[in-house]
């Protein structure tokens, strides 16, 4: 049985208030609680692992569990960048240039593996373990990605957020109107809603002078952790979170990013 849930709006508005929360919380530890990026990291890194045990031995979907995963990866994949990008001194534009790599290689072992990359049909413990080792390294480098397009590229928040915005929208329009594969079409909304997101977390901890609304880390991840879990105790009772029926083996096509 698939323990991924469908791929509809309301799995993509949880996804970026996840790893917007994933961000906050990251900051919140990393930052706030002076915990530093390298400490932070390693006890977020065996909280996902441990989180991801539960996922991994789960016999059926569990709403709460996946989305706990989904947000410990992208806390830790937070961390991780800045770890990376900040006091290994990588720089923002090498450590997403490395992370893409990563990322298109773990994909490559995936299919060459399991012969599919289908990424709403994930029934064998394998196929799962490849499909959470991307996401993880998906959130990672959305977080690398939006900090190079805000501070290195010149572009800045806004502008940054304008970009990705419009990547969004070609990503949709090439889901609708072209036959592009409906699982890259997945990864890189799924990479680019990081960043997408982040946009929104700025706005809840940045100061007014800033255009933000000085909720600081803690408020701004009350908020989104209310949000979160109002939209998956929602998806539940209108039945939106079941899992699809397995799809014919070896399809790449995937379903829609939006």
């Amino acid at each position: 049985m698939s323990k991924i849930p469908q791929l509809t709006l309301a799995f993509w508005v949880m996804k970026i208030a996840a790893t917007t929360l994933g961000e906050t919380a990251g900051d919140l530890f990393s930052m706030t609680l002076h915990m530093g990026y390298a400490v932070t990291s390693v006890v977020l890194l065996a909280l996902f692992l441990v989180i991801l045990g539960a996922q991994l031995r789960a016999r059926r979907f569990h709403p709460f569990l996946y989305w706990g995963v989904i947000l410990a990866t992208s806390t830790v994949g937070t961390t991780m960048s800045d770890f990376m990008d900040r006091t290994l001194g990588l720089g923002y534009a090498r450590g997403a240039a490395m992370l893409l790599a990563l990322l298109l290689l773990v994909l490559a072992v995936w299919r060459w593996s399991t012969g599919t990359l289908a990424v709403t049909d994930v029934q064998s413990r394998k196929a799962e373990a490849f499909y959470w080792a991307a996401i993880l390294v998906s959130n990672t480098l959305g977080t690398a990605l939006g900090d190079f397009l805000a501070d290195s590229s010149g572009l800045g928040f806004k502008g940054g957020a304008l970009l990705i915005s419009a990547a969004l929208a070609l990503v949709v329009l090439a889901h609708y109107f072209t036959a592009t594969s409906g699982v890259m079409l997945f990864w890189i909304a799924f990479v680019l809603t990081r960043p997408f997101g982040a946009t929104f977390g700025d706005l809840l901890t940045k100061t007014p002078d800033k255009g933000g609304l000085d909720f600081g880390t803690a408020g701004s991840s009350l908020v989104l952790l209310s949000i979160l879990l109002t939209l998956v105790f929602w998806t539940r009772r209108h039945h939106l979170d079941v899992a699809p029926e397995p799809q014919v083996a070896g399809s790449d096509r995937g379903d829609p990013p939006g």
